[in-house]
């Protein structure tokens, strides 16, 4: 088998249908398998999918594992010399699979591989591509060339001979081969959602080369989940689960110390935005103490945060995926 394509399902068939169709249209000179892992049996998608495409290998979870733990069980199945990771709200436009085969088999080097991801409308989303590149996103600075230059000057971006070579690839779209999965045992299990393909990289990339192929694309159409960010803003740049799970990496890949100072960084901008805002308002001629919605949610968020300090601190293993009562964002959409 050259290629196994691992899909994670959770309540998107439909999605899953149309991504195979664009799979199957666009890869036509290599054997393949799909492996699909359903976080969610219960919702009938395995009948819609398999009425469609027969030949679809279907695991149930019992429960929602999350992305990485249902990943991890494809990958444990899969008996392809690659492996593709590919989100179910994608859409191929070209024979990029085959594209990455042949290229992964010019360049043993590389150890895993991503493409430039799309809007439906055919427009790049941006993107990170270095672990400081987003480490530098988690402090709440105020905005300004002054301390952009600090985080650039704190966090140096890394210096690659190959402009196409990164740090890690986004979880949408990871081509790699096997024995990376054998190596490195895949997505480290204690992260729910988030993060997991961050932490997984920096493991992959002790084993090889992590590349954008940077002229090779897929869509990606971001299908709405529970955890997915919301009401966005400065101080709330990042959605309840995606933090908790940023924090994780942090611990994990900079130590105890990072996370602790993280920690205190958000503790006390609690005030500080308050102060700020209230000033503002007085200033503008407003009530005092109207428009705080942000730090509201801000300060809820926090308070998340603080309920796994002690498991991310000591380094737990434990499944971080926050309640229902924490989902702050599902919250404020509501």
């Amino acid at each position: 088998m050259d290629v196994s394509i691992i899909i994670v399902n959770y309540r998107t068939p439909q999605l899953i249908i149309n991504c195979l169709k664009s799979v199957y249209q666009h890869t036509t000179n290599l054997q393949f398998e799909v492996i699909v892992v359903d976080n969610d049996p219960e919702n009938g998608g395995q009948n819609l999918v398999q009425a469609e495409f027969p030949g679809v290998r279907w695991i149930n979870m019992e429960q929602n594992v999350g992305f990485g733990i249902a990943n991890n069980r494809g990958m444990e199945l899969a008996t392809g010399k690659y492996l593709l990771l590919l989100n179910a709200d994608t859409l191929l436009v070209d024979p990029v699979i085959e594209t990455f085969y042949d290229r992964m088999e010019s360049r043993p080097d590389i150890i895993a591989a991503g493409a430039m991801q799309y809007y439906a409308d055919h427009t790049p989303i941006p993107y990170h591509s270095s672990f400081n590149a987003i480490h530098k996103t988690m402090y709440l600075v105020p905005p300004g060339a002054l301390f952009t230059r600090l985080l650039d000057r704190l966090f140096p971006e890394p210096q690659y001979q190959d402009p196409n070579e990164c740090d890690w690839l986004v979880g949408a779209f990871i081509f790699l081969r096997s024995n990376g999965f054998a190596q490195t045992g895949g997505f480290d299990e204690n992260f729910f959602m988030y993060g997991e393909d961050v932490e997984w990289c920096k493991r992959l990339g002790q084993l090889g080369k992590i590349y954008y192929f940077k002229d090779c694309k897929f869509l990606h159409l971001e299908n709405n989940n529970p955890f997915r960010r919301t009401d966005i803003s400065w101080i709330n740049r990042f959605g309840t689960q995606m933090q908790v799970s940023n924090l994780l990496w942090v611990r994990k890949q900079f130590g105890p110390f990072t996370f602790l100072f993280l920690m205190l960084h958000y503790l006390s901008m609690i005030p500080v935005i308050y102060i700020w805002k209230i000033v503002l308002n007085i200033r503008m001629g407003k009530k005092p103490f109207g428009e705080l919605r942000q730090q509201g949610l801000y300060t809820k968020k926090v308070m998340v945060m603080t309920r796994y300090f002690w498991k991310i601190l000591l380094n737990k293993r434990y499944l971080f995926k926050i309640l229902p009562s924490e989902n702050i964002d599902l919250q404020a959409r509501l």
